[in-house]
């Protein structure tokens, strides 16, 4: 089995250490080193390449930032941000994963023992998507398109079984995604029109970064786009993100949908989990919702979607060629539950026409 070549970079000692010992538990990744910053990384790199870098973002000497520009006009090469929970650090980490990084993972806020109790399948399952990243999709990804015109289950949060309530002439777009999905997510949120039906989405991320994520797209959106508070209303247009660190799910009150936003323990290995909202909605809105899966490793979401579908939910999930990471659309084509599937750029105006009742 070749094994994933790894290369920490972070100007913490401690923090090089833990991630070291953490990566270095999985059989099939080694890491190959570890650099204080950038420039010693890049001498590192003369000698051997690595598979994937995992990068701190504020470091002295070069920040991560420019180093992840430099990386990706020489030798693209996917990239984990690991960096601090902190606004200043979740408004740097947005700038790097514009830049192209193709995930981000917490950096670890106390001692070593916490982080790899509590946090080590994370940063696997992050180096392990980020080395099957189709890099040329990620940089396609990036390119902006002209606006549209006009293993617990989610029994744990969500019981199975429920019926769709009566009919509603609202509608419902319910999104998730996962490794990619930020920048993917760029790309529909911004060719949709200022009026659009309600958007709820699950993008997997760390807490406290979902929030810079939504006001970074709200500030390129015609649509209205933020973190979900409880209680929530989805209305036209407006895109809801669910918070990292937390479940969200969509509820009804008469004629009019919310959301709700609920701790849990996580659910397809994630909290906020695809699952957990595609049931919601399969269960609310029936088929007055559109489901939609896009890139991301592993299979959250899958099974969701195939509630939405059974309950009568127009369903899409992106193509195999323009994902960044075909792993949550591929699990859904096999349970036979997606409609179509469709380019990143085609996605938007799937939306638009549903939204217009085609």
């Amino acid at each position: 089995m070749t094994r994933i070549k790894v290369l920490i970079v972070d100007d913490s000692a401690v923090v090089r250490q833990v991630l070291t010992a953490n990566l270095s538990q999985d059989p099939g990744i080694e890491v190959i080193g570890a650099a204080s910053d950038p420039v010693f990384a890049m001498a590192k790199m003369q000698g051997q390449w690595p598979d994937v870098i995992v990068l701190d973002v504020e470091m002295p000497r070069m920040d991560g930032i420019t180093f992840l520009k430099q990386l990706m006009s020489v030798r693209p090469t996917p990239v984990v941000i690991c960096s601090t929970l902190t606004e200043k650090g979740a408004e740097t980490t947005m700038q790097a994963l514009a830049a192209g990084a193709v995930s981000i993972v917490a950096k670890p806020k106390l001692g070593l023992k916490q982080f790899l109790q509590e946090d080590s399948e994370s940063l696997v399952i992050a180096v392990k998507a980020a080395a099957r990243a189709n890099l040329r999709r990620l940089a396609v990804s990036s390119a902006a398109l002209p606006p549209v015109q006009a293993k617990l289950t989610a029994d744990a949060i969500l019981p199975a079984g429920v019926h769709a309530m009566a009919e509603t002439t609202d509608r419902v777009i319910a999104i998730g995604t996962s490794t990619g999905g930020t920048q993917a997510l760029e790309v529909v949120l911004t060719a949709l029109p200022r009026v659009c039906p309600g958007i709820v989405i699950v993008q997997h991320m760390p807490e406290k970064f979902t929030g810079a994520f939504a006001a970074r797209l709200n500030n390129l959106c015609q649509a209205e786009v933020r973190e979900a508070v409880n209680g929530d209303r989805v209305k036209p247009g407006c895109a809801l993100i669910a918070p990292g660190g937390r479940h969200m799910l969509l509820k009804r009150s008469g004629a009019r949908y919310y959301v709700e936003i609920v701790d849990g323990p996580p659910v397809s290995r994630h909290r906020p989990s695809v699952d957990v909202l595609f049931r919601s909605v399969a269960k609310c809105a029936g088929k007055n919702a559109l489901g939609i899966i896009m890139t991301g490793m592993g299979d959250d979401g899958a099974k969701g979607l195939k509630e939405m579908h059974d309950m009568g939910a127009r369903t899409v999930a992106q193509d195999e060629d323009s994902c960044v990471v075909y792993g949550m659309p591929k699990e859904a084509v096999k349970l036979g539950c997606v409609d179509k599937e469709l380019a990143l750029g085609r996605i938007a105006y799937e939306i638009v026409g549903y939204g217009g009742g085609r």
